[in-house]
């Protein structure tokens, strides 16, 4: 449509700008014999010629019309073509002129011709170019619809993106990443349940084993009693260990929350004076010294504060009395970094502190915090860690690492 409306255009142009010079000519002509003496005395047509070699013939006529304007009228006489111009002379009469132009007439058509030609064939190229590049564009796609088709479900591979144009490389990379996620959860899934199975069955063995002692032969009060207050304080350990678990569901919920706009660095002053209070009642104190002075990011407020709140709470429980928990953030190339200092035992930075129901350390809990970190980060675009301080104080840097997206408003 676009070429067709700009060959329509061009033509209509070309058309006039023929046609305007031999018009400019005739109306020259007509100024010049409408002040000639001797016009007035001319009986009939007569011709003369112009400097182009052609020739204008004039002709007096009287003729009523309500325009007293000059005006143009093409005319056709068998295979020739004219030009005819009225011009207003004395009273009703006018002067014509007229001027063959069958050569631009036909130069016109020609062009009409050669337009027509140039407009089928850029139309075809058109379409065969846009058919060749969607078939190209189609490639890609079908060879990566091709890979995603062939996946197992048991045994998910990262597809090989060598095949692929340069444009479609960041979709095939988009999708490894989401192929690694999936594995990544699958093998923590599978810990999971495996965990869930040993920490729920041992303690039913204890209170089992307890219960079978106790009953196979008459006791005292006292014993029976301390039996039952053992089965109870196991009892409470499974109830907590459960309550880990609905929290891991409670989380894989918040992953589908709409993610919302926040200033991340407010957000984190309010949750580190919470964290000031908590630590004064175990005599230790939180710092914070958080950079830039404001942040905006997109994302899940709930996950964000399980991250910290975990970081913090285990810089807390490790940490010695009087010590001092410093939360730092900073920008870094086009991330932001929170990290978590604590003045604590340390860590064994040859395990793994992210798997499920792992324990390090002389205190108690489920062994999940790490795990559920870990996969909040994850649902969130970036990544924890965890290693010891390394400018000569004994302790452990607990640090998330998030992408900054292009519609952060510093």
């Amino acid at each position: 449509m676009l070429i067709v409306i700009i060959s329509v255009m061009l033509y209509h142009y070309i058309k006039v700008t023929i046609y305007e010079g031999i018009s400019q000519s005739l109306m020259y002509e007509a100024k010049i014999l409408s002040t000639s003496s001797n016009l007035s005395q001319k009986r009939g047509s007569f011709e003369y010629g112009t400097l182009d070699g052609s020739t204008t013939t004039v002709n007096i006529i009287t003729k009523t019309s309500k325009s007293k304007n000059p005006y143009f009228v093409n005319e056709k006489v068998g295979n020739k073509t004219y030009l005819k111009l009225y011009f207003p002379y004395i009273e009703s009469s006018y002067i014509t002129l007229t001027k063959e132009t069958t050569i631009q007439s036909k130069l016109i058509d020609q062009i009409l011709v050669d337009i027509m030609i140039v407009n089928a064939t850029a139309i075809f190229l058109v379409l065969f170019y846009a058919l060749f590049l969607s078939r190209m564009l189609l490639v890609p796609i079908k060879i990566l619809s091709s890979k995603l088709s062939k996946l197992n479900e048991r045994f998910l591979k990262e597809v090989s993106i060598d095949e692929l144009p340069d444009e479609f490389t960041p979709l095939g990379k988009s999708i490894n990443r989401l192929i690694g996620r999936i594995q990544t959860f699958v093998l923590y899934q599978k810990e999971l349940f495996v965990g869930v199975a040993h920490e729920l069955k041992t303690p039913l063995a204890v209170m089992k084993t307890k219960n079978e002692v106790t009953l196979l032969k008459p006791r005292d009060s006292e014993k029976y009693i301390e039996a039952l207050k053992n089965n109870n304080e196991e009892i409470n350990g499974m109830n907590k260990m459960i309550g880990s678990i609905l929290e891991i569901g409670r989380q894989e919920g918040a992953q589908f929350e709409e993610a919302v706009q926040i200033d991340i660095i407010e957000f984190l002053n309010k949750m580190a004076n919470n964290f000031k209070i908590l630590a004064r009642g175990d005599d230790k104190y939180v710092e914070i010294n958080l950079s830039p002075k404001t942040l905006k990011m997109t994302l899940q407020p709930t996950l964000l504060t399980h991250i910290i709140q975990n970081f913090v709470q285990n810089a807390i429980k490790f940490s010695p009395q009087k010590s001092t928990i410093t939360i730092v953030s900073r920008l870094k190339d086009e991330e932001f970094v929170v990290e978590v200092i604590d003045e604590g035992i340390g860590i064994d930075e040859s395990k793994d502190l992210f798997a499920p129901f792992k324990r390090f350390g002389n205190k108690s809990g489920a062994g999940l915090g790490l795990f559920l970190a870990k996969g909040a980060a994850q649902a969130l675009g970036g990544s924890v860690s965890i290693k010891n301080r390394t400018d000569g104080v004994k302790g452990a840097v607990s640090s998330l690492v998030l992408p900054i997206l292009r519609n952060v408003k510093k």
